[in-house]
């Protein structure tokens, strides 16, 4: 019986080694995105009393954690789709 891609073929246990290997990447995604966000929402509360403006950094911060989203799950399902037909 096959084992998944997380799953040392001898030992039938998880491998840990691969998990991190596979982690590392996503967490810098995550970093990313979060960094990019990070700058429009901090320059929001730099202006609290531009209601326009906070609006604004408000909808941007948004746009970019969407879209880190999106750039985040498309990469899991793709690395997945490698993964399982490494196998």
């Amino acid at each position: 019986m096959p084992s998944g891609p997380f799953v040392d073929r001898d030992t039938r246990e998880l491998d840990l080694e691969q998990i991190f290997a596979e982690a590392v990447p996503l967490l810098g995604l995550i970093v990313l995105f979060g960094a990019l966000a990070l700058v429009p929402a901090l320059l929001a509360m730099l202006f609290p009393g531009a209601s326009v403006l906070t609006f604004g950094l408000l909808l941007v911060t948004q746009l970019i954690l969407a879209v880190g989203l999106g750039v985040i799950l498309l990469y899991v399902v793709a690395r997945g789709n490698q993964l399982a037909s490494a196998e």
